[in-house]
């Protein structure tokens, strides 16, 4: 049963790497809550196409694109406007991992995480801004980590990426609050996907023994503080930086 206060009638939203995982549960709540769903992928075309099969091509496209480009980034936008005519929803979810200790870190391992994790965070909501300012409306939600809070060895540049998209979208709620734009982070803990489901039982029990509600979370955990912060329940909400981790962050 759909609650006026995460109803997503009427409203149009963008994911970006929506094909899998914690995106592709985002576009499929969203729809269920009545959004109509433009999404992204870079390679997993036969996923995305499960998805709008199974929700239909007339409430969800589809496109296969590069958020860390930025002509790509202006393209999936126009290409939602021109479907749906306006956007009120961005979520900057497309990321990726390149685990490496510091000292064997390669520069391309830095330089892809950072441009697929953070750059792409701004070529699309500096794509997506004309559309909102003019509507004088707008949520954009962007996936964090808590890694990104709390740093974890091997991972520096997805720690780097992380922490920059909170500092990042801080600033861009300050600068559009005014205009009835809304910025705000999501930083999941540990989530059953694809990546989580190939651990070992002895690494997930290890991992579950730090966490106090004693289970990972799943991906409709995420899915419902995105459709949340992206209902008009929300509208207050700003510039925060709301955890989904089961307590990890304690």
């Amino acid at each position: 049963m759909i609650t006026m206060i995460n109803s997503l009638e009427g409203k149009v939203a963008v994911v970006t790497g929506g094909s899998r995982g914690i995106g592709a549960g985002i576009v499929q709540r969203f729809a269920q809550l009545g959004a109509k769903v433009v999404f992204s992928y870079r390679s997993s075309e036969a996923e995305a196409q499960r998805i709008v099969d199974a929700i239909g091509s007339d409430q969800v496209i589809a496109i296969r694109s590069d958020a860390s480009q930025m002509d790509d980034a202006q393209e999936l936008v126009k290409r939602a406007v021109e479907a749906y005519g306006s956007i009120d929803i961005l979520i900057n979810n497309a990321g990726i991992t390149k685990d490496n200790l510091m000292l064997r870190m390669t520069e391309d391992q830095w330089d892809d995480v950072i441009n697929t994790n953070l750059k792409s965070v701004f070529n699309m909501t500096k794509s997506v801004l004309r559309t909102m300012l003019k509507q004088r409306s707008g949520s954009i939600i962007n996936m964090g980590s808590v890694v990104g809070v709390f740093g974890n060895a091997g991972q520096a540049n997805y720690a780097a990426s992380k922490a920059g998209i909170i500092g990042f979208s801080k600033s861009i709620a300050k600068e559009v609050g005014s205009r009835g734009i809304r910025c705000n982070v999501v930083t999941p803990g540990f989530i059953r996907t694809e990546m989580t489901d190939a651990l070992d039982e002895k690494t997930r029990d290890a991992y579950v023994s730090n966490i106090p509600l004693k289970d990972f979370g799943s991906v409709e955990d995420i899915a419902e503080i995105c459709a949340f912060l992206g209902a008009d329940g929300s509208r207050y909400i700003t510039g925060q930086v709301i955890s989904v981790c089961g307590g990890l962050n304690i």
